[in-house]
């Protein structure tokens, strides 16, 4: 599949079995070829973003008070809901790092 962005276009292998595949897509070239995708690749991943905000948003608390928060997961590009976090077996994948690092000549730690 290929979407169009900002810094030119950006091709990704898809599954094209896929659910919506063919709906939101027009064939360019021959049958099992790149694919132009109607939306932006800024919007498909607009979501994913979303995600990452609102998690980081959780663990930005006066409660929480880490001095580094990491977030991880992997995004997958579909024709029909455009970017996801990617699932790693049958859950849904987020990883999150928090680390506080202690005063002068202590060590940092982290969970």
């Amino acid at each position: 599949m290929r979407w169009e962005s900002d810094e030119g276009p950006v091709v990704v292998e898809v599954d094209t079995r896929d659910p919506g595949y063919q709906s939101v897509a027009r064939g360019v070239g021959a049958p099992g070829g790149v694919r132009d995708v109607e939306e932006r690749f800024e919007t498909a991943l607009s979501q994913v973003r979303g995600a990452a905000l609102s998690a980081l948003r959780t663990f930005r608390t006066k409660a929480v008070d880490a001095d580094e928060i990491c977030l991880e997961f992997g995004v997958k590009l579909s024709a029909a809901a455009g970017a996801v976090i990617a699932k790693t077996a049958a859950e849904g994948h987020l990883t999150v790092k928090l680390r506080w690092a202690r005063g002068e000549g202590g060590t940092q730690d982290e969970r």
